[in-house]
């Protein structure tokens, strides 16, 4: 109440108001099939000290205009303060305007003033970063894949993924990692967001990691991404933070400060291997079964892969892992510890429905078969166990 604002109309032009009433009900009838409806808003009388010349401060034609805040200066300011849509009747003496608060109308319309953002520049993952080609993966069931320009690819900066139709989820995710150029960028002020390029209701937003122990985590590591020039790591910065690149519970055991094994794949790589020009190329995505958990009616990845391909010695080489987790206790929040195991890029194959390039099928020499069981195997219990 009292609050200064003003509106610059289509009819009235430009009218200074006083915030008279607040949380009002009124009834409009909009004629025809529509007929009265009920409408909640607050009212907005003339102000005594910037009154309108002819009187009126809304008219019709002014409908859709913004009501904006004054500050003490008596200037307009860029706040909202609500969509006007009505004023008083030729029946009623005291003149006065309508106006919806905006928080209802973007309820409504389904919309919000925070800006969805697009990758500025788009490199991709590149096939050809290493000395010899690794291509990405070809999916076995491309009509899953969600398409952008015609293409199953979708390209960000440093990275590029195919998604899911179906889960909603990276089906894989390829990105490159130049370790001679890599930056070290915070991630302050830089949200979650959706993908404009790609319809909402195909990508899994934040509403499934309110209030519960999920995490938002990258499947390309934000660190592994912030190389290059300033401008291609600051926007490969930004452009890993979209949901496409996200899964729920990655995140643990993506940040190796969190001293997991899988958090520190990439690190290891580099520390016990001669990576040729420090340069590697990565694979890695969700799992689908079936029988994945749902919550909020969302099935949940419970196993993660990741494949690491580097050249060593002019040889092509290439390690796969698998990242296995019970999410039996989602709702207690009480989730058993993840484990990670080394694996075949054939079982990866198996279970993921695509294929990898021969050449890199070639260069991972794994014995284990594709038959056994994980509840089998040993899982890795620390990085000094992988022989590159």
């Amino acid at each position: 109440l009292g609050d200064k604002v003003t509106k610059s109309g289509r009819t009235t032009s430009v009218t200074h108001g006083i915030v008279s009433r607040i949380h009002i009900l009124v009834e409009l009838d909009y004629e025809g099939s529509t007929g009265v409806m009920q409408i909640g808003c607050f009212e907005i009388t003339p102000d005594p000290k910037q009154l309108p010349g002819n009187g009126e401060i809304s008219d019709g034609g002014d409908s859709g205009s913004i009501w904006l805040f004054k500050s003490n200066n008596n200037k307009a300011t860029s706040v909202m303060a609500g969509l006007h849509f009505a004023g008083e009747s030729s029946s009623i003496d005291r003149e006065h305007a309508l106006a919806c608060y905006p928080k209802s109308v973007f309820e409504k319309l389904d919309i919000s003033l925070k800006p969805v953002i697009a990758p500025a520049k788009t490199f991709g993952y590149n096939p050809n970063f290493l000395s010899m080609s690794v291509a990405e993966p070809k999916l076995d069931n491309s009509a899953d894949a969600f398409k952008l320009n015609n293409s199953t690819t979708i390209d960000y900066t440093h990275f590029s993924l195919a998604l899911s139709k179906a889960r909603r989820f990276a089906i894989w995710v390829a990105w490159n990692i130049d370790g001679n150029s890599i930056k070290k960028l915070s991630r302050s002020g830089i949200d979650f967001t959706l993908d404009k390029r790609i319809p909402a209701d195909q990508q899994i937003g934040d509403a499934i990691y309110k209030n519960n122990g999920l995490d938002r985590g990258h499947i390309a590591r934000r660190a592994d991404l912030l190389w290059g020039s300033d401008a291609e790591a600051k926007q490969a910065n930004k452009d890993s933070f979209f949901f496409t690149n996200i899964t729920p519970q990655m995140d643990n055991f993506n940040q190796s400060g969190k001293g997991g094994v899988w958090g520190k794949l990439e690190d290891a790589l580099f520390a016990e291997a001669e990576v040729e020009n420090l340069r590697v190329s990565l694979f890695g995505g969700p799992v689908f079964y079936n029988d994945d958990r749902t919550y909020r009616s969302v099935k949940i990845p419970r196993e993660f892969f990741k494949v690491l391909a580097f050249v060593e010695a002019g040889k092509l080489k290439a390690k796969a892992f698998l990242l296995t987790q019970n999410l039996s206790g989602l709702e207690a929040f009480e989730l058993e510890p993840f484990k990670v195991f080394e694996v075949s890029l054939e079982e990866v194959e198996t279970r993921c429905d695509f294929k990898f390039p021969d050449n890199l099928r070639q260069a991972n020499h794994f014995p284990q078969a594709v038959a056994e069981t994980i509840a089998e195997r040993k899982p890795i219990e620390s990085v000094e166990e992988i022989v590159w």
